[in-house]
């Protein structure tokens, strides 16, 4: 089987709630939290990876595995890959899943539904999608839309056309909300974060865009619910409530 790698990026510099690693959520930092759905997939070694020594510290205190990365990378993508190059320089590794640290909520079989379109022939990336049931989010430019066509007779797979925060495509039918959680394959990971910024990727501020861009191949799997992401502090206490012991 091919050896897979979750990474985790983590900093301390968001703009909307400064620290939110160690965000505390019931006792323990957020980003423990994550690394704790992410070793719950039972896909393979779990890494964060930091450019702050208390992020370190942390996930280290709780038993996980941290690496110390660059403090001037643009995207977490490139976090991730310096960061697979200090752990794998052998290229043992053939899959890797970048996974966002503000995902608290997460649900482990997501991480394994977003490695699941890579482990057959096609695509170079996967990612994740749900369809969107609340009106507002539909125009809402926070919630970007993923607009996809059907692969074949897969059931609930998409294969990507275009990224966007608009409302897309037109008319009626389902719109889906991209989960921004990546799985790529090792060499296609290699080739993304070698090239520059594209048109498109630069107008919607959206980084997956560089791929379609170039010709490289997302397929979406297609979930039933969406993982909070943590961006403010209404989202945190919101996180801290989803949590709560019972």
């Amino acid at each position: 089987m091919t050896r897979t790698l979750i990474v985790i990026p983590a900093r301390m510099q968001a703009t909307r709630l400064p620290g939110k690693p160690l965000a505390d959520i019931h006792g323990k930092p957020m980003i423990v939290h994550v690394w704790e759905r992410a070793r719950a997939a039972d896909l393979g070694r779990v890494v964060v990876a930091t450019d702050t020594e208390e992020i370190a510290a942390a996930v280290r205190a709780a038993g996980g595995e941290a690496v110390m990365t660059r403090a001037d990378h643009v995207s977490g993508s490139d976090r991730v890959f310096e960061a697979v190059r200090q752990i794998d320089p052998d290229g043992a590794v053939g899959h890797v899943i970048n996974l966002q640290g503000d995902l608290p909520t997460l649900e482990p079989h997501l991480v394994r539904g977003c490695l699941a379109p890579i482990t057959e022939e096609g695509p170079d990336i996967a990612t994740l999608a749900a369809e969107i049931t609340d009106p507002e989010e539909k125009t809402a430019p926070s919630v970007v839309k993923v607009v996809g066509t059907p692969i074949g007779c897969a059931k609930n797979r998409l294969r990507a056309l275009y990224f966007t925060r608009a409302t897309a495509p037109y008319g009626e039918g389902p719109l889906y909300h991209h989960i921004g959680i990546y799985a790529f394959r090792r060499a296609a990971l290699e080739r993304f974060v070698a090239l520059p910024p594209s048109p498109l990727e630069l107008r919607e501020k959206l980084e997956q865009l560089r791929a379609l861009e170039n010709g490289m191949r997302i397929d979406v799997a297609l979930v039933d619910t969406v993982p909070l992401g943590v961006d403010t502090p209404a989202d945190l206490e919101r996180a801290r409530k989803l949590l709560a012991p019972k």
